[in-house]
């Protein structure tokens, strides 16, 4: 059996998060992602944002996507302490909230107070969209019907052809639902038109079923908690590869655009 390093330094790239209050999600998924890397370089380090109301309901999710924003400097100040090598906003609803000038003004604004470089999840996904020159999606979500045509209308304004959308149906609170049902969206969503699926949300399970996604659709499936990763790794300068969670984690990284 291998042996762990389990000393901090032993994995000098940090790659830090910024989670809303009531995702557990995100940590699990991170840090499965970072476990599977040989050599294992890469801590991974979490921050809750400031949000009030139910977790994971629909209800209220507007609300709760403006109070992360508000309150954003503090948290990114906060996760800067850790010293990461890039910060993520794990959270893909907030970038459709924003729209597409209003992102760009955070993503500025945010590595100016600190000289990390800042990433979203959405952003993420647009990247490793071109990476995989992908210009055609279809397009899943946990959502309702508004913050979902509010993603289509993001996608479509960044030059992405949104060919098919649908709704997980049947959704009482995100954080309950399972990487299966996320793996049954992609197959009713897909048409062959779409070049690649996208699932949005990085509080519905994706990662451990995305190889097997890949295998049903004979198409790239990428969800934005991947999507997150692998931008975080590619501006990182972390080229090892991540097998078994889909093509996207398992291709070489392209070097991060000036």
């Amino acid at each position: 059996m291998e042996a762990l390093n389990l000393e901090p330094k032993a994995r000098p790239v940090r790659i830090g998060f910024l989670v809303p209050p009531g995702n557990p999600t995100v940590e699990v998924e991170m840090i499965a992602l970072s476990a599977a890397m040989r050599p294992p370089e890469v801590s991974v380090h979490f921050t809750r944002m400031v949000a009030h109301g139910a977790a994971g309901s629909h209800q209220g999710q507007e609300e709760r996507n403006r109070s992360q924003i508000a309150h954003l400097s503090e948290n990114v100040a906060l996760l800067a302490m850790v010293a990461p090598k890039v910060i993520v906003l794990a959270h893909t609803a907030t970038s459709y909230t924003l729209g597409k000038k209003g992102e760009a003004e955070l993503v500025a604004r945010m590595q100016r107070e600190t000289g990390i470089p800042f990433i979203t999840a959405f952003g993420s996904v647009l990247a490793a969209l071109a990476h995989l020159n992908v210009k055609r999606i279809a397009f899943g979500t946990p959502y309702d019907a508004d913050a979902t045509a509010k993603g289509k209308a993001n996608l479509e304004a960044h030059g992405i052809e949104v060919v098919s959308v649908g709704r997980l149906e049947n959704v009482k609170n995100i954080y309950e639902e399972t990487a299966e049902r996320a793996r049954g969206l992609a197959r009713r969503i897909d048409v062959p038109q779409a070049q690649a699926v996208f699932l949005s949300g990085v509080g519905m399970p994706t990662i451990a079923t995305l190889e097997r996604m890949e295998r049903d659709l004979g198409k790239p499936a990428v969800s934005a908690a991947a999507a997150m990763m692998w931008n975080a790794l590619r501006l990182a300068g972390v080229a090892a590869p991540i097998p078994g969670f889909g093509r996207l984690l398992l291709a070489e990284r392209g070097s991060p655009r000036g």
